[in-house]
């Protein structure tokens, strides 16, 4: 029996699929995949995140300890509340975990990946020994995720007039707590939304009353068709130890501020000064068939890759990926699917953002 969020019990009763996932009991979904992503990209549904770990950073060296673990800087974060992305690296550049670092009142809130907690846990540790810090793991905390485009509306509707009126002033990438509440305005679909962190104590009666007033569970299965719509990456499957985020289309989260050496900088530079060798793209197949992880990827007189992450997107209405391809890869490419070779064109991701699809 893997590990279960304190809505498991909710999720039985409403009917979910529950799979596996990087050992909690999750719902894939609660009847139908495809209808549960058309619901958040045209309305909002309501996500159980509370797989996720969340850690909290305290003490008097707590932001020079985060200078020197993340490759982007916490220094930039100039209020509490503000947030940003960044990867956490090996010395040798590798990609440990990729998390959301928010600014609080007392220090920083760590929000990483399910799949990396005992690794991260033990890694946060061994690189907190030298500084003046205490870490604490929130395990009394649950997470429920809300997105869509109509999701701040929707939310506002169900929560204190206090927790309603930071709703509406929070910005894009900004986290700030009402009265043991921790509401986000960040998500991992494409569309607006919040993720709430709450007492593990209240969250099942919270997320009843979300499915009550009509705002849709989502499972798994669309989260990540949501997310791969979005060209977001997947720790485990688009990036791990085994790369960096250069080639990892993650390069706009490294902060290469002068003087500061954040664990894995020098691998980074010389990776940088040599030459980037690869990039991962999105292809889009243009007839039939379903683009999967690990299929070859070919680029005539350039050379071959790998898909990363591929599913049918349902709002782009084809089958979607990303990959890693040499630098030198143009607009075209092949993918392999049961041993023959199918046309795909490369672009840029995202592929759908706020509902609008840009390839």
């Amino acid at each position: 029996m893997g590990e279960r969020t304190p809505l498991y019990d909710l999720h039985l009763a409403l009917g979910a699929k529950m799979i596996d996932f990087s050992g909690w009991e999750m719902p894939l979904h609660y009847g139908s995949q495809v209808e549960e992503h058309h619901q958040v990209r045209r309305e909002c549904g309501v996500f159980d995140v509370s797989h996720l770990c969340v850690v909290d950073v305290t003490g008097a060296q707590a932001q020079a300890f985060l200078r020197r673990l993340l490759a982007n800087d916490v220094a930039r974060l100039d209020a509490p509340g503000s947030a940003l992305y960044s990867v956490v690296l090996n010395e040798q550049g590798g990609i440990v975990d990729d998390l959301l670092v928010y600014l609080t009142v007392d220090g920083y809130r760590l929000v990483s990946n399910a799949a990396t907690r005992q690794r991260l846990a033990s890694w946060l540790r061994q690189q907190a020994a030298s500084f003046a810090v205490q870490l604490r793991e929130r395990s009394d905390l649950a997470i429920l995720a809300v997105q869509g485009p109509d999701a701040r509306a929707r939310l506002s509707a169900q929560v204190t007039i206090a927790r309603a009126a930071l709703i509406k002033e929070l910005k894009p990438f900004q986290g700030l707590e009402e009265n043991g509440w921790f509401i986000a305005r960040t998500g991992y679909t494409g569309e607006d939304g919040l993720e709430v962190m709450l007492p593990a104590s209240d969250a099942a009666d919270f997320f009843n009353d979300l499915v009550g007033a009509g705002i849709a569970p989502i499972g798994l299965g669309a989260r990540d068709t949501l997310r791969l719509e979005a060209g977001l990456g997947l720790y485990g499957q688009d990036m791990d130890e085994s790369v960096s985020p250069l080639v990892s289309n993650l390069a706009w989260s490294v902060a290469w501020t002068p003087g500061r050496d954040f664990i894995g900088r020098a691998a980074l530079e010389a990776e940088r000064d040599l030459g980037v060798a690869r990039k991962l793209v999105g292809l889009v197949l243009e007839e039939r068939g379903v683009l999967r992880a690990h299929q070859a990827v070919r680029v005539e007189g350039i050379g071959e890759g790998e898909i990363t992450s591929g599913s049918f997107a349902p709002t782009v209405g084809k089958s979607i990926a990303l990959a890693r391809l040499p630098m030198a890869a143009g607009e075209r490419a092949e993918v392999e699917i049961r041993g023959k070779w199918h046309p795909v064109r490369v672009v840029n991701p995202p592929f759908v953002r706020h509902g609008r699809i840009l390839i």
